[in-house]
């Protein structure tokens, strides 16, 4: 028999064992992922003119903070979508999700190393030697994905990146929010310290008025004392409304990246007209539309993949791995004969190794990874029924501000028109003063609710717009987002 023919037994058997290798290549263990059924009402409990039929997402080209017309807004979350820490913390999370995938998916591929070496050695058999002994050798090995764990660890790698990338995008528009929230709140403030400086002016008018009736002998000391009292007690909450704004200041500085010390935010002007944001309409559509919308429930959903894919690598330990091999190379006792024929050394071989024993420690590790996943579902399951529940909330409110604020501004109107009667009674000696303070007193507290509550409003609008995912869109499957720097404006 040639040499040539000798190596058909040889070469039969890694055929046969290449065929093997691909029969299992179709194998994967643990379950295939289903997405977790969750129970979904088919329309929200609360009625009203918030529930939209058709409802338009907003992209990119339309931000959702826009509707409340808000020039300055507009600018300051464009800011923050460029130089907030938060997102670029989370961005940078998404990149090592990202690259933990990556690092998954090179698994599938073979490893090749090479070396070289150049030694001098004495041995002692037959007399004593000295010699020398050259090598290069180039090598490969590789662990063929027999069991489906290498297919599994991409599963959960890339379903973990995935679940990086709408923590981001929840990241953002949380931080999205929150500054709408604060600067809504800051204005609100602003409307309300331009009522107390408006206010107060009025009192001292009051108060030089009680003076002078004072002087006339028409009014008492105590009527003085009162209007006095009445004038510093509005001062004191005016200063009370600057430490608020500040601290909403300082907010807003920090969210889009500045210090506070470096950011100023000047007070709207003609503060005591309507607020320059509007209350916009806000789009809420079906239930079901959350499970797309929200990213932390995208998220949610996502981390439920990933933790039934790492199932599938926990019990594919259970089986033989198999691990192919070659090398060849040259290995001479000479290194000017290192390339010679004569030196030419190569090899080829297969190793199947399993464990026969690991006091249960197999058995540990899945059963760890179906209690993960089990977790992770009832996790997803909560992050949606917490979706419903926030939804319910906003809506809920709003339409409970909305009839509150109808009642509240017929309340300022009548207490308005009592503050001017008890003056002119006053004036005409009709009324005593106390009648007059407790009439400005009703009237600043009305106004003073009717501003809170227009606020109010706002603010929840601003929750209902984050509980129905705001503007955020998912991604095409493998889709990086954006970077922080060139995402102004945007949401993903």
């Amino acid at each position: 028999m040639t040499l040539r023919d000798g190596r058909r037994p040889y070469r039969s058997a890694i055929a046969g064992l290449i065929a093997l290798v691909l029969a299992l290549a179709g194998c994967a263990a643990g379950p295939d992922y289903v997405r977790p059924a969750v129970e979904l009402p088919p329309a929200y409990k609360e009625p009203g003119p918030w529930k939209i039929a058709k409802p338009q997402r907003a992209d990119s080209r339309s931000p959702w903070w826009e509707p409340f017309g808000d020039p300055q807004l507009n600018r300051l979350i464009e800011q923050a979508n460029g130089a907030n820490q938060t997102l670029a913390q989370a961005e940078a999370q998404y990149r090592q999700a990202q690259a933990m995938a990556d690092a998954a998916r090179a698994a599938f591929w073979p490893g090749v190393g090479a070396s070289a070496g150049l030694t001098r050695a004495q041995t002692d058999s037959n007399g004593i030697k000295l010699g020398h002994t050259a090598s290069a050798t180039l090598s490969a090995s590789w662990v063929p994905d027999l069991w489906g764990a290498t297919r599994r660890a991409v599963e959960a790698g890339e379903a973990g990146a995935a679940a990086s990338a709408d923590q981001l995008a929840g990241a953002r528009l949380g931080v999205q929010a929150l500054l709408a929230q604060d600067y809504l709140q800051l204005r609100v403030t602003d409307r309300l310290m331009a009522l107390y400086a408006d206010t107060t002016t009025a009192y001292g008018r009051a108060l030089q008025l009680v003076q002078s009736q004072r002087a006339a002998g028409v009014a008492l000391v105590s009527d003085v004392a009162l209007a006095e009292s009445q004038l510093k007690t509005a001062a004191a909450q005016a200063v009370d409304l600057q430490a608020q704004r500040s601290q909403l200041e300082h907010a807003i500085a920090v969210l889009t990246g500045r210090p506070p010390a470096a950011f100023t935010l000047a007070a709207a002007p003609g503060a005591l007209g309507p607020l320059a944001a509007r209350l916009p309409p806000i789009p809420v559509g079906v239930p079901s539309q959350l499970l797309e919308r929200r990213p932390d429930i995208a998220a949610a959903e996502r981390l439920a993949a990933q933790a039934n894919a790492n199932i599938g690598v926990a019990r594919a330990a259970f089986y033989p791995s198999l691990t192919l091999g070659a090398s060849a190379g040259f290995s001479s006792g000479a290194l000017s004969s290192l390339f010679d024929t004569p030196s030419h050394v190569w090899s080829l071989g297969a190793t199947l190794a399993a464990a026969l024993f690991d006091g249960g420690l197999r058995q540990a590790r899945s059963a760890q990874a179906s209690a993960a996943y089990d977790a992770a579902v009832a996790q997803y399951k909560q992050t949606v029924l917490a979706a419903f529940q926030q939804v319910e909330d906003n809506l809920a409110l709003l339409r409970v501000l909305g009839d509150e604020r109808a009642l509240q501004e017929q309340a300022v109107e009548a207490a308005a028109r009592a503050q001017r009667l008890a003056l002119a009674q006053y004036r005409g000696g009709t009324a005593t003063y106390l009648a007059v303070v407790t009439a400005q007193t009703l009237a600043l507290a009305n106004q003073r609710t009717a501003v809170q509550l227009q606020g109010r409003q706002l603010l929840a609008s601003v929750a209902l717009i984050t509980a129905t995912g705001g503007g955020w869109q998912a991604a095409a499957p493998g889709a990086p987002p954006a970077p922080i720097a060139a995402r102004a404006g945007s949401s993903p």
